[in-house]
């Protein structure tokens, strides 16, 4: 048939808007970007109830000791280790709490690798080497949703026990929304450059991955408000940070918040026990643990916002 090159994916369909964008100026082609990617956010908002649903499964994994494990190949796989990585630093997580896998392992993290993506016998290994189980829930990522890699590990993490949530920029086959939990699509429509999935597919899978993992670290008390009381703070700006967020919680200067930080082994959260409590770290830290690390709880609200 003459239009057999036809592809069903919406991922690898032809946008007529960008049809003629190699005879477009520089600026042309700017705009033309952006007026694609302007449409992304409306579109994930378009999944919010599913996108909610995978956070309480987070949540709920999280609260039973469980773990959060990304899937995915290619950009998608390394969407999924980058937010992964960013949890301990945002969020004082342990490393394990939030894992990243993508095919071909480390090396495809800065170059591909050929054929990682197709591997199915490599996603169900992974599942297995990471000791997959009933407290966990492990989201594949495929913006096609058809990677086989991700659908061979999602169908093996069910086998386990495990929750299971695919995030997709096309429709996934029945097979697949059967085997997962959640389905999260986002048809964000085909890209500027055909098939090029690391710009809106992309752009939309990062808005949301933030929103999975921010949720279910917000849901379990890893927020005082909208202050990040968790961090660790491991370079000068974090430092600052924390200070700051003691400052503002407590009314300490700066001195005497650095201190108490100090006193809280640098844990922010502790501090703020401390010093609105009047009471030891042990003290503070058998509070935190018989609140569930929810601040609110044990020393109120948090102040409200002022502008600098």
């Amino acid at each position: 048939m003459a239009d057999d090159y036809l592809d069903s994916r919406l991922t690898e369909r032809r946008n007529p808007r960008s049809s003629t964008i190699d005879t477009a100026s520089s600026l042309e082609i700017v705009d033309l970007i952006g007026a694609e990617d302007a449409g992304v956010p409306g579109s994930v908002a378009r999944a919010r109830e599913e996108i909610a649903r995978a956070v309480d499964l987070i949540e709920a994994a999280f609260r039973a000791g469980g773990r959060l494990v990304y899937v995915g190949a290619g950009t998608s796989g390394r969407l999924g280790v980058l937010d992964a990585a960013e949890c301990p630093p945002t969020f004082g997580t342990p490393p394990e709490m939030v894992v990243g896998v993508i095919a071909g392992g480390y090396p495809a993290l800065i170059k591909s690798v050929e054929g990682a993506e197709d591997d199915v016998n490599a996603g169900i290994g992974e599942m297995d080497a990471r000791r997959v189980g009933p407290n966990d829930v492990v989201i594949g990522i495929a913006a096609s949703g058809t990677t086989p890699f991700v659908r061979a590990a999602l169908s093996r993490a069910q086998t386990l026990g495990a929750r299971t949530a695919i995030v997709s920029c096309s429709e996934p086959s029945k097979l697949l929304r059967d085997t997962c939990d959640v389905s999260i699509v986002v048809a964000v429509g085909p890209e500027v450059v055909t098939g090029s999935t690391r710009m809106k597919a992309g752009t939309a899978t990062k808005l949301v991955l933030n929103t999975l993992t921010t949720g279910a670290m917000i849901r379990v008390g890893k927020t005082y408000g909208n202050l990040m009381v968790d961090l660790r703070a491991w370079n000068d700006k974090l430092i600052d940070r924390s200070q700051r967020i003691v400052m503002e919680t407590t009314g300490l200067g700066r001195d005497e918040a650095s201190e108490v930080i100090r006193a809280a082994d640098g844990k922010v959260k502790t501090a703020i026990v401390m010093a609105r409590r009047r009471v030891s770290r042990d003290d503070a830290e058998r509070l935190l643990e018989a609140h569930a690390g929810r601040l609110r709880d044990i020393v109120g609200d948090p102040p409200p916002v002022r502008t600098a």
